[in-house]
Parts: C-alpha cells; structure tokens; sequence
C-alpha cells in the first residue's frame, strides 16, 4: 500500500482499468478526461477530478497518459494547458501506442523543463488491463527505471527496451503489425476453407493443433469471429492507425514493409467499410463479404 498521488489523463476503454489497478493497489489518483462517463466510476472510488491536464500536473509528480492518437497524446502532454504547465511534474508515463516520432518530439520538449518521459505502451487489450496481465514496454533513462517500475508492475510484465525514447514505442507497432497481419491472414484462409465447404470451426481447430497456429486463430476468431459477435475489444481505427505508424516508421528507416503494406490496406478497406468504431475483427467481416461465406462453425 502506498500514499503516493499519481496523475492520470485519459481513463477510457484502456486508461480506466490501468488507473482501477492503481487504486486497488493503494496509490491515490487525480485524473483527467473529456468524458464524465469515463471519470464517474473512478471518482466514486475516491479519484480527485482535475478540470485539466495542467491541474493533473500540479498535484502529481509522476502523470501517466493513456491517449487514442500521437497527435492528440502530444496536445494532451504539450498544449497550453498541458501536462507540460503543471507545476509538480517531474515524469511523465506514456502508455499509448503513439509512435516513436512523437516519443521523440515529446520527450525533447519535456526535457527542456527538466521533466523525464517514460515511453511505455502496452499489449493486452482491455482483457489484460483489467486483470493485469498486460506487456508493459518500457524505454527511459536507467536512473528514471526504478522510480516508475513498481507502479508499473501493477499493469503487467514489464519489459526494459532501453534508455531511448521512442524503442518502446517500435516494438509495440512491430506486435502490433504482427497481430493485425494474423488476423488478415487467417480471415482469407477460413474463408476459402469454408467456400470449399470445410466446417469453420472444425478448420480453426486444424489450424490450433498445426503449424498456421497464431494470435488470431487461437484467440480472436474463437471469441469473436466464429460465434458472429465481432467485439473482440479493439478498434478497426486504432489498429489502422498502429499499422500506418509501424509501415510509416519503417519506411523512413529503409525497412520494406511489403507484407505490413498489405495490412494497412486491408484495414483502410474495413476502416471504410464498417468505421473507426468498429472492432477490428471485422477484417474477417470484409473477407466474408468478398468471399461470400460466413466463417461461424
């Protein structure tokens, strides 16, 4: 148990059970967020409501963001009622995927008002942040490591990438390509399995028992895709938006992204299609209309 206040802004679908845990744990919250409805279940656990980020700043040395987009994540940290002109602040936590070029801007503009910033997003969906199993990866200086590790461990496992902003932020678009690609993948798979007449379920079981087994189709197509639900918890626009970052990051270091291309594409289809707010399972959804099957079993 401890006494420590924390800041918090962004307590949405991801931000909410992170800052939850953190209660559990003992740490006193103030918080910040555009929607009351996000804010309501932690300021009746006892959260101190801040009308802003700057005013979360002020009563908090250590804030932690949990923000949808790089642009928005470097509004919330650098605008002019920011994180940044908080009067108490002394590290920041990004726990977004927000890139490593905003982890870059970021972390050079916080350094000339002597604040440090911990790149550290995570992996786990809304899933592993309530429970508390999420992969937490962390790049910050190695004098800042241990002030924020035990707060951090509340989360998930942690995994230390190094003292450079924005090495965090690279492996999470590298899983996250990785897992969006699985799903891609497996959707055209079961779909032609299914055209040929093969029982959808019967095929994922196959695959789970055979060397196609991935992400997907152990996990995403079983809870999501076979019983029709699509609502397997992420957003077809933040996965697009993660895979755009990785391809994009990619490319400017020389990288090909042959196969990361095709991903993106696929998810601006079903961005398209179905909206931002859909979950993005609903590749499968795209599959399924080309193919003209449904993948249920």
């Amino acid at each position: 148990m401890t006494d420590q206040v924390l800041g918090f802004v962004g307590v949405g679908r991801m931000g909410g059970p992170m800052a939850g845990r953190l209660l559990d744990a003992g740490y006193s919250l103030c918080i910040h967020d555009i929607s009351g409805e996000a804010t309501a279940p932690l300021v009746a656990r006892g959260a101190k409501l801040a009308k802003s980020p700057a005013e979360v700043a002020s009563s908090a040395e250590i804030v932690l963001v949990s923000l949808p987009t790089p642009d928005i994540m470097k509004a919330v940290v650098l605008g002019a009622d920011g994180v940044i002109a908080g009067t108490r602040v002394r590290t920041v936590i990004d726990l977004s995927t927000s890139g490593p070029g905003a982890a870059k801007v970021v972390a050079a503009a916080l350094a000339r008002q002597n604040i440090t910033l911990v790149d550290s997003p995570v992996s786990g969906g809304i899933k592993g942040a309530v429970a508390g199993t999420l992969a937490v990866m962390v790049s910050c200086p190695k004098a800042t490591y241990p002030t924020v590790e035990s707060l951090l461990k509340v989360f998930g496992k942690l995994f230390y990438t190094g003292e450079l902003p924005g090495l965090a932020q690279t492996a999470k678009l590298a899983n996250n390509l990785m897992a969006a690609a699985a799903l891609v993948i497996t959707s055209e798979a079961v779909a032609m399995g299914v055209k040929a007449g093969l029982d959808a379920r019967v095929l994922i079981d196959i695959i789970n028992a055979s060397s196609g087994r991935n992400s997907a189709s152990v996990d995403k197509f079983p809870r999501a895709v076979l019983p029709g639900t699509f609502d397997f918890g992420f957003a077809t626009g933040l996965s697009y938006k993660d895979v755009r970052l990785c391809v994009d990051e990619a490319e400017a270091m020389g990288v090909p992204m042959v196969c990361g291309a095709s991903v993106r594409q696929m998810l601006a289809i079903t961005n398209a299609r179905f909206g931002a707010t859909s979950d993005f399972t609903s590749i499968a959804k795209v599959l399924e209309e080309w193919a003209g099957v449904e993948m249920r079993g």
